[in-house]
């Protein structure tokens, strides 16, 4: 797919790869940026909110960041912890997630901001990846702030409006649930984590989306308080999502 850019979009390769970035954002780039160790060693490594695996939250030069290794789920992890299939540069997961939160963050949706992106080839056939944003300040996922105490029924509503915001743009995230919602105390909202999700016509998928959120939140709070999730919660969301509302101009 060619992905529609701006300017400040530049790639350029690197040893055994090659790398994606927004110069507007990262102009001195440099492979080091993709290196777990070389932010350890400039102690610059903060600890992880919630034990996210695979992700390092970074704070440098008055900047936070978030590093994610690119790691397999499933039985297929046992052999490929961290390796895919090799087709193409523009077919690697970090380059097409890169380039989604790209189209999102033009699109004024609550994403966090591309920073720069990378991919090494492991042999002929496979390769590595990673992925560096832009961490979002002040925000707890849905799944532990349900975990602590029960959401207002402005949050849900919040919720509800967002994720009707995505859809809209044609946007599908391929792992909707309870980790990958943001919010902060003034009720905003944020998705994260777009690995493999992908831009579709609207249609039968946006119920599904929503399916899967269900039934994440619905396993996460199976042992907790029965107040932590009601149908009156998730009514409050699809009124969110349901309500007619206009959407963002370009300038906002």
């Amino acid at each position: 797919m060619v992905w529609p850019t701006g300017a400040e979009v530049r790639q350029i390769p690197m040893r055994g790869g090659a790398m994606l970035y927004d110069a507007s954002r990262a102009g001195n780039a440099a492979a080091s940026w993709f290196d777990e160790r070389w932010w350890s060693r400039r102690g610059e490594v903060r600890a992880s909110p919630e034990g996210r695996g695979g992700v390092l939250f970074i704070d440098a030069d008055g900047r936070r960041l978030v590093l994610r290794h690119y790691r397999r789920g499933g039985w297929i992890a046992r052999w490929w912890t961290d390796r895919y299939l090799w087709r193409a540069a523009s077919l690697t997961r970090s380059f097409i997630e890169w380039h989604l939160l790209y189209l999102m963050q033009r699109a004024g949706l609550p994403v966090p901001k591309p920073v720069a992106a990378c991919y090494r080839r492991t042999g002929r056939y496979s390769y590595s990846a990673d992925l560096l944003t832009e961490r979002i300040a002040d925000v707890s996922s849905l799944a532990s702030r349900l975990a602590g105490a029960p959401l207002p029924l402005g949050s849900w509503i919040a919720i509800g409006r967002c994720l009707r915001r995505f859809h809209r743009d044609g946007v599908c995230h391929a792992d909707l649930n309870a980790h990958n919602v943001l919010l902060n105390e003034a009720q905003e909202v944020w998705l994260v984590d777009f690995d493999r999700g992908r831009l579709r016509r609207p249609g039968l998928w946006c119920d599904s989306n929503l399916v899967r959120l269900r039934r994440s939140i619905e396993k996460i709070t199976d042992t907790l308080p029965p107040e932590r999730f009601s149908e009156a919660d998730w009514a409050a969301l699809l009124s969110g999502y349901f309500a007619v509302a206009p959407r963002p101009s370009a300038a906002a």
